[in-house]
């Protein structure tokens, strides 16, 4: 046995992509979790110091089907990517990581003739995901009752697929949209969005039917660290998405401050040490996104002492 197979054996496999449009999140989020690990020049495999894990870098493209046949327990794709390797009935989703957000959408030239799906059915199609396509336009074929040589014929490419439709191999293209800038350049625009996608934590499903959920996994003696690895990245995540909001409030005004701040699960509510019964400090989760209107809507009501406490990591 080699070098490299000796020192991962027994470890948790954890294959993450190795570079795209997902890697950079993903190397942020193992930060955030406290995966310690030195990746050296070029190679793909490292060692997690402070965990019985080996990282595993792969192709986005390539996980579903690593993770679905059991090579590696977990790992770190995009929805669409399962889908198009036929992987779904083998991994099971974990958790949706709110990053790599795409849509994948049928674009056709903006002047051009074919203004619906129903027009683009039976005609030239160019895609990198043939199998989402493939189905897609089945349902499309047989609504329009087309059979044999008249169905939609799908070709697939490995890059570029915005160029297809002005060289001439196609009259639409099937393709993962992010700000839709490419795809205006080129002079397309959608007439149809075929799936909604995002990065997501998978593993393995079980060879065999399981009754728990937690030990569903091709190797179950690593549930318990598939498990803390899931809560850490969950942690990482909510501490992205949240701040702690407190402040001090009249307890005549506390049902409105409450339901200004309903928190994640509900607001900690706790008396003023200076032993004034008509207040209460209140502490909760509040959203990023919306806290500094959250803020001016407290102080509008009369709470007083309003502040925000940014979250380095948490556990939900």
């Amino acid at each position: 046995m080699d070098l490299l197979s000796e020192s991962i054996k027994g470890r948790l496999l954890f294959a993450v992509p190795k570079k795209g449009r997902l890697h950079e999140k993903c190397m942020e989020i193992l930060a955030g979790a406290d995966i310690q690990f030195n990746r050296s020049h070029r190679l793909d495999v490292c060692i997690v110091r402070n965990h019985n894990v080996a990282l595993i870098f792969l192709p986005a493209a390539d996980i579903p089907r690593f993770v679905g046949l059991g090579n590696v327990d977990l790992g770190i794709t995009g929805e669409d990517v399962i889908l198009e390797t036929q992987m779904e009935s083998r991994v099971r989703p974990l958790l949706k990581l709110g990053f790599g957000k795409c849509k994948l959408q049928i674009q056709v030239p903006e002047h051009g003739p074919i203004k619906t799906i129903e027009q683009l059915a039976g005609k030239r199609v160019v895609t990198s995901f043939n199998h989402v396509a493939a189905d897609y336009f089945e349902k499309v074929d047989a609504k329009e009752g087309l059979t044999g040589d008249q169905k939609t014929h799908i070709e697939y490419v490995g890059g570029s697929v915005e160029a297809a439709c002005a060289l001439g191999l196609a009259d639409g293209i099937v393709d993962l949209v992010e700000s839709g800038e490419t795809m205006r350049a080129a002079g397309l625009h959608a007439i149809a969005t075929v799936l909604e996608t995002e990065a997501i934590l998978i593993s393995g499903r079980a060879d065999h039917e399981v009754s728990d959920p937690s030990i569903d996994l091709k190797r179950p003696e690593h549930a318990k660290l598939v498990a803390q690895i899931q809560q850490r990245i969950a942690g990482v995540l909510a501490a992205n998405k949240y701040v702690v909001c407190q402040y001090n409030v009249p307890k005549s005004l506390l049902p409105e401050a409450i339901k200004l701040t309903p928190g994640r699960r509900a607001p900690t509510i706790s008396p003023l040490t200076n032993g004034d019964e008509d207040w209460v400090a209140v502490s909760v989760m509040v959203e990023k996104k919306v806290v500094a209107v959250v803020m001016d809507q407290l102080v509008a009501i009369g709470a007083h002492d309003v502040f925000v406490v940014k979250l380095e990591n948490c556990r939900v």
